[in-house]
């Protein structure tokens, strides 16, 4: 055998014997994978789980447990899953409520209530949780959470609507809505033509600089909380 073809037969044994080590690292860094990361597919999981849905939302229930709520079938249809041991999955039942089309879940208000909106353009909605299995939907009448919202606490959103025609595009109106009773949200006021918002956490106070002056939005609950910090902290101060 001539030195070229050794050469040759060299060089092809080196190729496979690399091959053979990045193939065995490859399939060991596969293997370790699937013990970090595991896929769950339709087929494995409840029945109910297999049909094509357009939106979904996570809610903790008062008992401890993680329900999976998904619309299905474009008709307000709700598949209800609790997934509280993502390793086994369980189907809780479906659920029909009273809507005129399909919606996204936008935001929870409280709770037991979640904001809604109808992707058809026909306003928003209350989802109820009270009772997990059965949930309810009540329309929002006359009031509009379309915009960018920026919670008060529990108590209170503000939602940020686009100026109107008159006003510098660069200002925004706000909303401020009271939400203390999730289910019954209610109209505070309308500010307009805000220049500028900030807020002192420590009082839960809103600023907003208007073209007709400055607005306080108060939470007197979180003022009284500190209130009593600064009383408890200049007792403990020598």
């Amino acid at each position: 055998m001539n030195e070229k073809r050794i050469i040759q037969i060299a060089q092809l044994t080196l190729t496979a014997v690399v091959a053979l080590i990045f193939t065995g690292h490859a399939e060991a860094r596969n293997h370790d994978s699937s013990h970090k990361i595991i896929v769950v597919g339709p087929a494995e999981l409840p029945e109910l789980a297999r049909v094509t849905g357009q939106a979904m939302m996570l809610h903790d229930t008062m008992d401890g447990r993680t329900l999976l709520y998904i619309e299905q079938s474009h008709d307000a249809r709700l598949a209800i899953f609790d997934v509280t041991d993502p390793a086994h999955v369980k189907a809780e039942g479906l659920a029909q409520v009273d809507a005129p089309g399909s919606f996204d879940f936008v935001c929870s208000l409280g709770v037991d209530a979640v904001l809604v909106r109808f992707r058809n353009g026909q306003g928003e909605a209350l989802l109820n949780l009270h009772k997990v299995k059965t949930p309810t939907l009540t329309m929002i009448q006359g009031l509009y959470f379309q915009g960018p919202m920026e919670f008060l606490g529990d108590d209170g959103v503000i939602v940020a609507h686009e100026p109107s025609v008159q006003s510098d595009p660069n200002d925004t109106d706000y909303r401020v809505v009271d939400i203390s009773n999730p289910l019954h949200p209610n109209l505070v006021t309308d500010i307009k033509q805000v220049l500028a918002k900030i807020t002192n956490d420590e009082t839960g106070t809103t600023f907003l600089l208007t073209a007709d002056g400055l607005y306080l939005i108060r939470r007197p609950v979180v003022e009284e909380e500190f209130r009593i910090r600064e009383q408890e902290l200049m007792r403990h101060t020598p």
